[in-house]
């Protein structure tokens, strides 16, 4: 049996009303590193339950609501900063994944909390937008020559953007995978369909797109500490568009459009069994139903397991291969084996002599 605190809460949030106080000791562990202790928070507060909750465990879920709390009205301030900055070049501010949920004012972005502002520029406009920033305060971390090469030749983004006074950190990418993926999308398909938010010159993906970017980030990523939190935004915001009939469908075009019918798959089979998402029969449900093919009856097994709260009361015997393969397989996925090869054996040698360590901390 695979073991889970949190699940159980996240899918029906009165659940928690009935645990004791070794339950709750287990789910706040496994929710603080699953970095959903604001969201449970949330919902609780929905249901009004703030006072039913023992008393030692209501400190825990306040503390944790209110820096989600400080955090909105932060990184929306942020996000005002980072627009200003960028109009400076003439270039337009799209946001993605949590920052873009909270300045479209979604559902999802209730208690939800993020360590970084990603956003998302045309390639061309790459350089110009990185001068604007570095002017406006942000510098460029990972200064080792090659961390720079592999991020600015290889990746979908540069190396994080830190502000030297208010150490927000920003991600600036100019398309949603690597460059060396398989399969990369065409980013100027999604930036022309890139919506206006209520906050003037703040644009964000389309709904379609927004979901497709979630579903490719979440299951082209190796490292799942962060993998439950995503897989509930994916729920949510498949929950908050779907309910117009009309999105499914727009969904299946689009998945194709920009080759990302594989992890739109995966990202649809994992929500239905984990989070019990109501999805419709439309051009991609025969995804739902997992056809027989042994990869991907491996990859679920991996998944069930992998996106779990990365603690070690949750998961079971099984847990630690399963991670280990899935962040394997997330560079398999991002570089062609020769260049991975070469990477890999790069990242361990420094690590084994000591030099990544000293290159972090003088970044």
């Amino acid at each position: 049996m695979i073991r889970d605190a949190v699940l159980p809460v996240i899918r029906a949030p009165r659940h928690a009303l009935g645990l004791d106080l070794a339950g709750w000791d287990r789910l706040l562990r496994e929710a603080r590193v699953a970095n959903l202790s604001a969201r449970i928070a949330e919902d609780l507060t929905v249901l009004d339950a703030a006072q039913t909750l023992p008393e030692p465990v209501r400190p825990h879920l306040l503390g944790a609501r209110r820096v989600a709390q400080r955090q909105r009205v932060a990184t929306l301030a942020e996000v005002e900063r980072v627009r200003a900055a960028l109009a400076d070049g003439g270039i337009r501010l799209v946001l993605l994944k949590g920052a873009a949920y909270l300045a479209a004012d979604l559902p999802v972005a209730r208690g939800r909390v993020f360590g970084d502002i990603d956003l998302i520029v045309p390639r061309a406009e790459l350089v110009e937008a990185e001068a604007m920033l570095l002017k406006h305060g942000w510098i460029s971390t990972h200064h080792d020559a090659y961390d720079q090469h592999y991020y600015r030749e290889w990746m979908h983004e540069l190396p994080p953007l830190h502000h030297v006074v208010r150490e927000s950190t920003l991600d600036l990418h100019h398309n949603i995978l690597p460059a060396t993926a398989r399969h990369p999308p065409d980013p100027a398909l999604l930036l022309a369909n890139a919506v206006e938010t209520d906050v003037p010159g703040v644009f964000v993906l389309a709904p379609p797109d927004m979901v497709l970017h979630s579903a490719c980030h979440l299951f082209h990523e190796g490292e799942l500490n962060n993998g439950l939190r995503d897989l509930v935004d994916l729920d949510g915001l498949l929950r908050h568009f779907g309910s117009e009939a009309a999105f499914w469908d727009r969904l299946a075009v689009r998945a194709e459009a920009l080759h990302l019918e594989r992890p739109l798959r995966y990202a649809l089979r994992m929500c239905e069994l984990l989070l019990a998402t109501p999805i419709p029969k439309f051009p991609l449900a025969g995804s739902v139903r997992w056809p027989a093919d042994l990869r991907e009856r491996l990859l679920e097994q991996l998944y069930l397991r992998g996106l779990r709260p990365n603690h070690r009361l949750a998961g079971d015997r099984w847990t630690p291969l399963a991670r280990w393969l899935l962040f394997v397989r997330g560079h398999w996925l991002r570089m062609p084996p020769h260049r991975l090869a070469t990477h890999l054996a790069r990242k361990a040698w420094r690590r084994w002599s000591g030099l990544e360590f000293r290159s972090e901390d003088s970044s």
